[in-house]
């Protein structure tokens, strides 16, 4: 695709390339020689280079990713060599990176644990590519469902404004359904059980799994909920409160500890439960519980490197081969600058351009240096304007003045508040945190440089399911 034009030749920026003029045309995207499947590989690099895909085409790419996730069953049965991708949340240029580090997709396996969107800018890029590499590869890429892969979440946080900012409603409803599709959970070479959040007082075997009712919006509790939402506790002995206690955390689900996840993996002839759904600072983290002697009984995974774009944490994947099983981890990756909430720059530049006509009409009406209000006016004006007015109401437009230069100053310095906020937007060097971080973050990022203690500390809030309580 030809990038915009430039006829001046004045871009700011030259090293940065010009996005493609136009959306990725259908022959194109669609050629004669794939029968019917997109070019994934011109999907990537169009998408890479801030390129837009047609709604139609998109919503083609959904319905027919959607005719294979209803054909997949709710627990998957998968064998090595397998890369496994934990949360990526919209970070699609840490995406591209999951696939240079996690192998070639025609020829590498993968499955994929969930959260593909909300929290980062660009979810709708990261599910035209997965859909893609779906549709090629129906059997080595396989796609789990996370606690953000709902209409509350997605409405909650950024995603839905996602949708109707590159596009509308209706792809996001079509995104939505899409999401009710998607299978729960996989064996991995007959050891390993991998689901996004965990396992559940009601999951004794793992063929429970196929018993649940997916395909709808995930319900507040139940075994649907926990497989997506449940939690490991976060101790080194895994002790917990009875097998499985209330997730206060997250408002919903359980935690589960040492002695629920033995049981469950003795029950079930496995070794360990992979799961996604924690950042982590290193981007896993191996749960001991045993004192480390033994393999781990839960591994947590998480792919998205600084999470938000202030976590500073490291991404990692999984690799199985030959029964093996390897971490790689990886940094993350420089994405195009954006203002934060989809802003756009008219709407960034208001409080400054505000800023300054509240100055210049703050200093054309307030009093000169060392001058009363009375001073302003020659003597002669002040009596002759008595006469014409009266006393009273000389007074009354005395005072009227002086509160109106007071309301003036008072704008002026909310404007210098509005105008520090868009500044530090700047100041954060392209960081696209979504609109739920809070600004004792945004604040923190410039004093701890973005620390992953104090990230997660901050953002905690955000971890709990929107408008639940148990």
């Amino acid at each position: 695709m030809q990038p915009l034009c430039d006829p001046a030749q004045d871009r700011v920026v030259k090293q940065v390339p010009l996005p493609p003029h136009r959306p990725l045309d259908n022959d194109l995207m669609f050629p004669a020689k794939n029968q019917g499947k997109p070019d994934w590989k011109l999907i990537k690099e169009h998408l890479e280079r801030e390129g837009r895909i047609a709604k139609k085409e998109v919503i083609k790419l959904v319905t027919m990713a959607n005719k294979i996730f209803k054909n997949e069953g709710s627990l998957i049965h998968l064998s090595d060599p397998l890369t496994v991708v934990g949360d990526i949340h919209g970070q699609f240029y840490d995406f591209l990176k999951i696939l240079d580090v996690g192998g070639n997709p025609e020829s590498q396996k993968y499955v994929f644990l969930g959260d593909y969107v909300d929290r980062g800018p660009f979810s709708i890029e990261v599910l035209i590519l997965l859909y893609s590499l779906k549709i090629n590869y129906p059997r080595t890429i396989y796609m789990l469902r996370g606690n953000h892969e709902c209409r509350q979440l997605t409405s909650f946080f950024n995603f839905m404004d996602e949708c109707k900012y590159k596009y509308d409603q209706e792809l996001y409803d079509v995104f939505m359904d899409s999401f009710d599709n998607l299978p729960l959970a996989c064996i991995i070479n007959n050891q390993f059980i991998a689901l996004h959040g965990g396992i559940s007082p009601e999951l004794r075997n793992v063929t429970d799994v196929n018993l649940v009712e997916r395909f709808r919006e995930p319900p507040k509790n139940g075994l649907f909920c926990d497989i997506l939402w449940a939690d490991p506790v976060d101790n080194d002995d895994g002790i917990c409160e009875g097998q499985f206690r209330i997730n206060e955390v997250r408002g919903c689900s359980y935690f589960y500890g040492m002695e629920a996840v033995s049981r469950f993996l003795e029950r079930n002839k496995l070794i360990s439960v992979i799961r996604a759904h924690e950042a982590q600072l290193e981007g896993y983290k191996m749960h001991r519980w045993d004192g480390g002697q033994d393999f781990p009984m839960v591994i947590t995974i998480f792919s998205a490197p600084n999470y938000c774009d202030v976590y500073n944490n490291k991404g990692a994947v999984i690799k199985f081969k030959n029964n093996d099983l390897n971490i790689q981890q990886y940094n993350y990756s420089q994405h195009p600058y954006l203002l934060p909430n989809f802003m756009d720059i008219f709407t960034w530049s208001i409080p400054f351009v505000a800023e300054k006509v509240t100055e210049v009409l703050f200093h054309i009406i307030q009093p000169r240096d060392g001058e009363a209000m009375d001073e302003i006016v020659d003597e002669d004006d002040i009596a002759k304007f008595k006469e014409l007015v009266g006393d009273q109401q000389h007074k009354n437009k005395d005072v009227f003045l002086k509160s109106k230069i007071k309301f003036v100053f008072r704008m002026m310095q909310i404007q210098k508040g509005l105008r520090q906020q868009s500044e530090s937007l700047v100041q954060t060097k392209g960081a696209c945190p979504d609109n739920r971080i809070p600004k004792t973050l945004l604040d923190s990022i410039k004093d701890s440089n973005g620390a992953f203690q104090t990230a997660k500390m901050a953002d905690s809030i955000n971890e709990k399911r929107p408008g639940l309580s148990q």
